[in-house]
């Protein structure tokens, strides 16, 4: 793609969130009391809804196991157990328990010593994880550690194919993700450094908004508040 087609599409990325903004208003993502609880939810929600998370936080609540030292303490069997809800248990149990191990071994059982680490080097490391991808990375770094990172995820994708921002349409494979993460960072350049962790989370939560009412595998663009820029992409 032609670097003048890409900085058109970074410009209507950037228009598209003003314009979900205006539309469904501040989304205040992540839904959880403590970075903890995020990190937990971003295991937990890959390849599930989140109600079904819902339902395993509570589980987790009520077994004294929503922090550090309660999900350490808990039996592998018993944590496995107790996220069955959120599907995949016995793959995301290990990984809790890894990062968990991780965190005790690697920075003195804090997050706040985690959250310290560079950026680059905080990602390469939570990918080093077993269970996290590009997105439970990026979650866990932008929500809970609150680093200035974008996260992209179906709901986007769908969104940047359907309208035609990226030439070819990003994937599902890395290559893809690493496409979105991009165009994102494009988008949200002009803005201040200071701002953007803000900006990545709200344009995130946004985009899992419309993706849920309008841009699931069947595309429902009436009423879509980005139906504007879908028909100039078409004309």
């Amino acid at each position: 793609m032609r670097s003048g087609q890409r900085l058109d599409s970074a410009q209507r990325l950037r228009r598209m969130h003003h314009q979900l903004a205006v539309a469904y208003g501040p989304q205040h993502w992540w839904p959880a009391h403590t970075p903890f609880e995020v990190i937990l939810g971003a295991y937990l929600t890959q390849n599930t809804a989140w109600k079904a998370v819902e339902r395993s936080l509570e589980n987790l609540r009520a077994a004294g196991a929503l922090n550090l030292d309660g999900l350490r303490a808990l039996p592998l069997p018993d944590l496995q157990q107790l996220i069955r809800p959120s599907g995949f248990h016995t793959r995301k149990a290990p990984a809790l328990k890894a990062f968990i191990a991780m965190l005790d071994a690697e920075f003195a059982s804090s997050l706040d010593a985690l959250a310290a680490t560079p950026t680059p080097a905080l990602r390469r490391r939570l990918l080093a994880l077993r269970g996290v991808g590009p997105e439970t990375a990026d979650a866990i770094l932008l929500y809970a550690l609150r680093h200035p990172v974008p996260v992209a995820d179906e709901y986007l994708r769908r969104i940047v194919e359907r309208h035609r921002l990226l030439t070819p349409a990003p994937d599902r494979t890395r290559k893809g993700y690493d496409a979105l993460i991009q165009l994102t960072r494009e988008a949200f350049a002009s803005d201040p450094a200071r701002d953007q962790a803000r900006l990545f989370n709200e344009f995130h939560a946004l985009t899992v908004a419309v993706g849920k009412a309008h841009c699931g595998r069947t595309a429902d663009c009436a009423h879509c508040p980005l139906a504007a820029d879908l028909r100039q992409a078409s004309s």
